[in-house]
């Protein structure tokens, strides 16, 4: 932050409430809490606009002009980080506000200018809070080995579920924990374990250079902020399959697509080898949505929870995918080798708690049909 941009400048012309600086903005989000206030989009040409629980709702003045996007977004960047965005058109950086720390996404788009501002408590919320539908969590805390992948789609809280489990691992056992993000979004305190983070951009120069240098740093635990490419993918696969626990996320809508989304960045000739990794290493993926609460105070996570034992294991390694939903569906058990849920079956529960609005859950669901019959069980 410079002082040729102060965050406190009142750049911002509401309809009503006078002029906003940037830090009034951000100040909304500590007011409201970042579950139910998430996100602050800014753009030219559109007043910024907040995304609460779930919904994109426009401050009501001004459409944002190139000068008033400039002076919001600048105090953000130092000088490293605007020379990335003229030279990559696009950066990320971070910045902490009071009880929050904001993960901030700087682009250039048709227009001009333009932010995503996503809010971070820094409270990282205990696992039993996350909104698991079983105690698979406690299994999870325990692995010493095997991949744990945290999908769903951008904003689903995928990263908050990682660092509450790795919070509860720090809390119980004495690791080795390194990760690398981009940024970093929750700062984990030095409890039982010893933890190092590092940033891409900042401490490392990627993803795939973080893992590499990773595996000479005697970690227990590696967690890997997102597999972009083939290569980060295939070196977190060797990492779990050799013995390190590993936690990592990716953008999909269910926990099948998941599979088949990692062998896709792959060309045929080296699918049948990831397929073989994949049953080896994998140990659970658990793909989340994020809905509104039926009192409106909120959101709630509703999940799909794949457990890789043999059988799925065995689908994996021999192409079948198709047919792991079938475990998804009836290896529901309380035991350590099932544990599995569909996202149907997960809203329907809570549909019937009466936490969740049927219609609201209908639009969230994968398989309609199967989230009806789900509704009609006991």
């Amino acid at each position: 932050m410079t002082e040729e941009y102060p965050i406190s400048a009142k750049v911002y012309t509401t309809a009503d409430l006078g002029k906003f600086s940037m830090l009034d903005m951000l100040a909304y989000f500590e007011e409201h809490g970042a579950m139910r206030v998430s996100d602050l989009h800014i753009k030219v040409g559109a007043p910024p606009a907040y995304r609460i629980d779930g919904n994109l709702i426009k401050l009501k003045g001004l459409s944002v002009t190139h000068e008033v996007a400039k002076r919001l977004i600048f105090p953000f960047l130092n000088e490293d980080n605007r020379y990335k965005l003229e030279a990559n058109h696009s950066v990320d950086c971070s910045y902490r506000f009071g009880s929050l720390q904001f993960r901030i996404n700087i682009f250039k788009e048709n227009d001009g200018l333009a932010a995503a501002i996503r809010a971070l408590s820094l409270d990282i919320p205990k696992a039993e809070e996350v909104g698991f539908p079983n105690n698979v969590w406690e299994d999870i805390i325990t692995l010493k080995h095997g991949l744990v992948l945290l999908t769903g789609i951008t904003g689903a809280g995928k990263s908050t579920t990682i660092a509450s489990l790795i919070n509860r691992i720090n809390e119980q056992r004495a690791c080795r924990i390194i990760t690398v993000e981009d940024p970093i979004e929750y700062l984990f305190p030095q409890k039982y374990s010893m933890i190092s983070q590092r940033e891409v951009g900042k401490d490392v120069k990627s993803f795939l250079h973080g893992l590499r240098a990773m595996l000479r740093e005697d970690p227990d635990i590696i967690v890997v902020g997102e597999m972009r490419d083939p290569e980060t993918i295939a070196m977190t696969l060797m990492a779990a399959e050799t013995g390190h626990l590993v936690f990592s996320t990716l953008h999909t809508r269910d926990a099948i697509n998941s599979v088949t989304r990692i062998l896709d960045y792959f060309p045929a000739g080296r699918q049948a080898e990831v397929r073989n990794q994949l049953s080896l290493g994998l140990a659970y993926i658990i793909c989340q949505k994020l809905v509104p609460k039926k009192d409106a105070t909120g959101r709630l996570a509703v999940m799909e929870i794949l457990n890789n034992n043999y059988a799925c294991a065995n689908l994996i390694r021999t192409g079948k995918t198709e047919q792991i939903y079938t475990q998804l569906q009836t290896k529901t058990r309380n035991r350590p080798d099932e544990k599995m849920i569909t996202m149907e079956k997960h809203m329907s529960i809570l549909v019937k708690q009466n936490r969740v609005e049927l219609l609201e859950a209908k639009k969230w669901v994968n398989k309609l049909k199967v989230f009806i019959d789900a509704m009609q069980q006991d």
